[in-house]
């Protein structure tokens, strides 16, 4: 096992404990539970390549805690993306301060594609609006739901 995944397993390990953890938030939806330790730096750069779509949000995917984590997941939803992690700040006050130091973002949620920060609620509706979502998807080998949306209503 190379260095990063064994950091990333026990980073996942860690962040498993606590709280007695948090299962499965939904088809293809991750979620840790509380737990941070020494090294937070390290697990979060974990938890946020582990996945090619993370999501740091208030709630989970199936009840969100406040606006703004609610339009992530519609968004998301939208575009068919079903498989990315979700870690619910409000189960870990470290966690969620830490997430904010990590990203130097002030507010939750935070959205990461392929292990890189692309910002919050306003900044992934932006990039839905203007398409680069898409776009963004495709990178990661995601095909938006919305472009067969758009050939369904082509083809008519």
């Amino acid at each position: 096992m190379s260095g990063t995944l064994r950091r990333a397993a026990a980073a996942l390990l860690r962040w498993g404990r606590g709280s007695g953890g948090v299962g499965l938030q939904g088809t293809g939806v991750r979620a840790a539970g509380s737990g941070a330790g020494g090294g937070q730096a390290e697990q979060l750069d974990a938890l946020v390549k582990k996945d090619k779509v993370v999501v740091f949000l208030k709630g989970t995917p199936e009840q969100p805690q406040c606006g703004f984590s609610n339009a992530v997941v519609q968004i998301l939803r939208l575009h068919g993306v079903r498989d990315y992690a979700a870690y619910n700040v409000l189960d870990d006050p470290d966690l969620r301060q830490g997430i904010k130091d990590y990203s130097n973002w002030p507010t939750i949620p935070q959205v990461y594609l392929n292990g890189e920060f692309v910002g919050g609620c306003d900044i992934l509706l932006q990039m839905h609006q203007n398409g680069d979502l898409v776009e963004e998807l495709k990178k990661l080998g995601i095909r938006s739901a919305l472009l067969d949306e758009k050939q369904d209503q082509d083809s008519k």
